[in-house]
């Protein structure tokens, strides 16, 4: 059962900010599933589904529950404008990301997804919103941020070369790349911080030094095989220790409450054979 209703921001705040993975979110991107399908399988998941597709009306009524649960926590939802022939527009995530009180644009690995970009930049621009265009290769499901250190995914859609052109960009921070294994979409798919000391992870995913070094900062809880195919660690931390998570995943969910979270479990199946859960669906502006 959800909690009493919080009342949520007014308005566009032109600052961003974005310190860790955790902290309470105040204001978020999001897109409508309105044109969502499997056109071309650009994952494994997608490969999966290819041939069952989505219900398109399914995943509408899911993500617009989703909306209701972040609105009914007090966050500021803001829906970009959705637009024909762009399958993958919900995953809000990818275009984009804050660290600190910088929004980076990301430059998308895939032609069918580079539109969605230009929307973002459009919207901005309308309301006189600063931005930094991203540097070639990057994209915001490879990063993840807790402080002063940015754990960032070599991935298939991101490049070594564009973390070593953020590693410029933020010299204070400490950089560790983490090597993905080939068929991982991002790092937020097998690694994602919930907490001060907590994070979800799917160890096949990640390189083993990578590994060690999470081990030693995080209490690691780990998903298993099935929980990782229904996009496991792909949860969303609103802050307060809570976090929003798939009712499939029963076991994840009960690690979850012992190491002490809230879980929110929202119905999210058709929108997660596309290969992306709530992270993946939601771009944080302001947390804190």
């Amino acid at each position: 059962m959800l909690r009493k209703m919080k009342s949520a921001a007014i308005g566009i705040n032109k600052n961003y900010s974005c310190k860790n993975e955790y902290a309470p979110i105040k204001k978020v991107i999001t897109a409508a599933p309105l044109y969502m399908q499997i056109e071309e399988a650009i994952n494994e998941t997608q490969k999966y589904y290819m041939k069952e597709n989505i219900d398109r009306s399914e995943a509408l009524r899911q993500h617009s529950n989703f909306i209701h649960v972040l609105r009914h926590e007090g966050i500021e939802v803001i829906e970009l404008p959705v637009k024909k022939n762009l399958p993958e527009q919900i995953f809000t995530r990818d275009i984009g990301f804050v660290i600190k009180n910088k929004l980076f644009i990301s430059t998308m690995a895939k032609n069918i997804r580079q539109t969605e970009v230009d929307i973002f930049k459009d919207w901005l621009e309308e309301r006189g919103m600063d931005f930094k265009l991203c540097f070639s290769g990057i994209e915001g499901g490879d990063v993840v941020v807790d402080e002063d250190t940015l754990w960032i995914g070599c991935s298939q859609r991101t490049s070594f070369q564009a973390i070593c052109s953020l590693e410029k960009e933020f010299p204070e921070h400490t950089i560790k790349t983490v090597q993905l294994e080939k068929n991982m979409l991002h790092l937020d798919c097998a690694f994602n911080i919930i907490g001060r000391d907590t994070a979800i992870i799917y160890p096949p995913a990640i390189d083993e030094a990578s590994y060690h070094l999470m081990q030693c900062q995080y209490h690691l809880i780990e998903v298993t095989n099935e929980e990782q195919f229904n996009m496991g660690p792909n949860v969303l931390s609103i802050g307060n220790k809570t976090v929003i998570s798939l009712p499939e995943n029963k076991r994840l969910n009960h690690k979850l409450h012992e190491a002490g979270f809230e879980v929110i479990e929202v119905e999210f199946s058709e929108i997660i054979k596309s290969g992306g859960s709530f992270r993946c669906c939601t771009l944080p502006l302001l947390r804190g």
